[in-house]
């Protein structure tokens, strides 16, 4: 029998609840700690938070330096923000703990794109401490960075690359609805683009940084744009009511460039209800080289769901990297960690 490799769950929401409940399902993985600073968690037992019918013997937290022990903990996941800047204080207290960390950060899946100081900072501590440091999710992470690249391992040569992702933005609660502008006007959401209160995706200097560092494209420049998807019909959500003429969602487009020329674009157009103006979900990847290759996956790969799957699946691999800063595509490839054999491939 393999020996579990000891988790510290530190974010209980959605996606870390979401986290704690799938580890529970993997003999290879145990949770032996939980940090939240939700005042109806704390001290309480997490099976009761996570609502699995069962004690599990772990007191959620709000005082993280009483359960960072390296000792007694293998792992940290992180599930608390978006950017790498407001999870510094977090990040630099797990490293200097001696304890290897996974955030979910969409920052953290390449902070070098945005962030180098930062970013070295990480890699400088990580490797004074003896532990790796990975950021991940389903996008970025994985749909439009790590699967592209994965894609262009049989290419002789790659001119230039068109990734999209269609997703239908109507499971997610209001803060995403704000941060998408949905609901608002067209020029309500011009002004929330221009003040930096809609943000549309997090996470495309990630992935163009990534792919262009994976294949050397060699990309100097990165922008971006933001336009509204205006609706034509009603559309309705438990959060959010959409009347035609206003906005449905936020169409983000990215674009890595080398000097002219355009050789990364990442399109990311996201909205409720999408089917109700007969648009597909889905994501496609084309790469334009030797062989050309045209990669389409109907619908999306579910966004939620499989941020939690890849988080939890790269565990081995990072408790078995060599120390620092990583990033996807400096590890082995995610997998389902069904059985044994699939918590011991890196060794």
């Amino acid at each position: 029998m393999m020996k579990p490799i000891r988790v510290l769950q530190w974010g209980l929401g959605a996606m870390g609840g979401g986290m704690a409940r799938l580890m529970l399902e993997k003999p290879g993985i145990q949770i032996v700690a939980a940090v939240d600073g939700r005042p109806d968690y704390v001290g309480k037992d997490l099976g009761a938070v996570l609502g699995v019918g069962k004690q599990l013997g772990v007191t959620v937290t709000n005082q993280p330096e009483a359960v960072l022990k390296k000792e007694n903990v293998d792992i940290v996941i992180l599930a608390t923000t978006s950017w790498t800047k407001e999870q510094m204080p977090n990040l630099r207290q797990v490293i200097m703990a001696g304890i290897n960390c996974i955030s979910i950060a969409e920052e953290m899946s390449d902070p070098e794109a945005q962030n180098p100081e930062l970013a070295k900072e990480l890699d400088d501590l990580a490797k004074q401490h003896c532990v790796s440091v990975l950021g991940t999710g389903v996008n970025p992470g994985f749909v439009l960075d790590l699967l592209v690249v994965t894609l262009s391992g049989g290419c002789h040569s790659v001119e230039r690359i068109e990734a999209s992702r269609v997703n239908d933005l109507s499971p997610y609660g209001p803060t995403v609805m704000k941060t998408q502008g949905v609901g608002t006007t067209p020029e309500a959401f011009k002004a929330g683009v221009a003040d930096g209160s809609i943000v549309g995706h997090v996470g495309f200097p990630e992935s163009i940084h990534m792919i262009s560092a994976a294949l050397g494209l060699g990309v100097d420049r990165i922008e971006q744009s933001r336009e509204p998807i205006i609706s034509k019909v009603h559309r309705e959500t438990p959060h959010v009511v959409v009347e035609p003429g206003m906005v449905a969602g936020c169409a983000h487009i990215g674009i890595g460039y080398r000097g002219d020329k355009e050789v990364i674009k990442l399109v990311h157009p996201q909205q409720i209800h999408p089917h109700l103006e007969n648009q597909d979900t889905g994501d496609y990847i084309n790469i334009y080289g030797k062989p050309e290759i045209h990669m389409a996956i109907k619908p999306e790969i579910a966004g939620g769901i499989a941020t939690m799957g890849i988080a939890v699946n790269m565990i081995p691999h990072v408790v078995a990297a060599s120390a620092g800063l990583k990033r996807m595509i400096d590890l082995p490839t995610p997998a389902a960690l069904m059985g044994e054999s699939a918590y011991r491939r890196n060794v």
